[in-house]
């Protein structure tokens, strides 16, 4: 029996009484104050012009790269470390997702290599804030500038984390955010799309929106989808956003407990680095050698305590494999990293036990 989840949300604020006003009012669906208000608020917390919701963060993804005019035979430039849903709307719009590797300290995408897999037909980089730590939005937006590049950022593991004071999700084209039920605030299901660009603001909400007309009723200007986030949803994710500092100071306190009881035990822990917060969407460590590391996963769970292997590297799945390449870095950490217990309500005696279990694993 699992005693400890990898994750599980808090509700602890107004989302009932918010989904009740839905309910009683009768509007649940994609009308509905509870959007435009959500929208409004997301976009302040961030510190962009603007912010659409959508129903989902893969959607998200989608919308950003359509609004973008990404199509076939364009490049996107995107980590291989990291969650599919990061490349697969690159593909689904006939793009070709390029892959680069990884920092070691950071687990963050490799500037370096970026600039290494720039071509002709570049027209992106997606950066993605792995497990809650920013990338280096310094050097990646100087890359992105020289070249004339779009910058998408993929934060659905980042809201709230920041670089260098700035929050992720403001720097580039368009910040990408989702709120499905693992995430730091959560609808549910949900996302929410962000950007300072006006044009680029009223090509989301068409899009998104089965390409209704700006100004004229049932008039469609162009093929659109139906990526919109329901009343209920906003009503979750408002009474959610209300509470996310304490969700992310909680986290970060959670952080801070497994560095002090990890200490002495031969595992790395994903720490944040210089310039950036980290909000640790995900507590993760590295094993000392990755034939340990699913007996670890095992001896865990014996004991009550769910975890999750890190990503495995998209280069090295079937769909995007046919080209051999090697991401040093990328398969190492992916091959030893651990996701452990990381929802902002665990104490110190549960992250305690949870440090001992592995301490005891190890035979300390």
């Amino acid at each position: 029996m699992i005693k400890y989840p990898v994750y599980q949300p808090a509700l602890e604020g107004n989302e009932k009484k918010y989904v009740n006003e839905c309910l009683d009012t009768s509007w649940i669906s994609s009308k509905g104050h509870f959007v435009s208000d959500f929208e409004g608020k997301f976009a302040e917390y961030i510190g962009t012009d603007y912010a659409t919701a959508v129903s989902n963060g893969t959607v998200a993804i989608h919308l950003a790269v359509v609004a973008l005019g990404i199509g076939q035979g364009d490049e996107v430039i995107v980590p291989t470390f990291t969650y599919i849903a990061s490349a697969n709307p690159i593909a689904q719009v006939g793009a070709v997702p390029v892959f680069v590797d990884s920092l070691e300290d950071t687990w963050q995408m490799d500037p370096d290599d970026i600039k290494a897999k720039i071509t002709e037909k570049t027209k992106a980089i997606m950066v993605v804030h792995l497990y809650g730590h920013p990338c280096n939005m310094g050097e990646i937006m100087k890359i992105a500038k020289e070249h004339d590049l779009f910058v998408i950022e993929d934060c659905a593991e980042a809201i709230g984390s920041e670089y260098k004071g700035k929050k992720v999700g403001s720097f580039g084209d368009i910040g990408c955010f989702s709120f499905f039920g693992n995430k730091t605030i959560t609808c549910g299901e949900g996302g929410m799309v962000v950007t300072n660009d006006a044009t680029l603001h009223d090509r989301l909400v068409r899009y998104k929106g089965q390409g209704l007309a700006k100004y004229r009723e049932y008039w469609h200007d162009i093929a659109g989808f139906n990526y919109r986030m329901t009343n209920i949803q906003a009503a979750i994710g408002l009474a959610q956003l209300e509470q996310v500092q304490k969700f992310i100071d909680k986290k970060q306190q959670v952080a801070k407990w497994y560095q002090k009881h990890l200490n002495g035990l031969p595992v790395k822990f994903h720490k944040q680095t210089k310039d950036v917060f980290h909000t640790y969407w995900m507590c993760s460590i590295l094993v000392e050698k990755a034939e340990i590391r699913d007996k670890l996963r095992d001896f865990m769970k014996e004991k009550g305590i769910e975890t999750r292997p890190a990503f495995y590297p998209i280069h090295t799945m079937p769909m995007y494999s046919s080209k051999y390449a090697k991401h040093h870095i990328a398969e190492d950490l992916a091959s030893r990293g651990i996701n452990l217990p990381s929802y902002p309500n665990l104490t110190e005696e549960d992250i305690k036990f949870i440090c001992n279990v592995i301490g005891e694993f190890y035979g300390k």
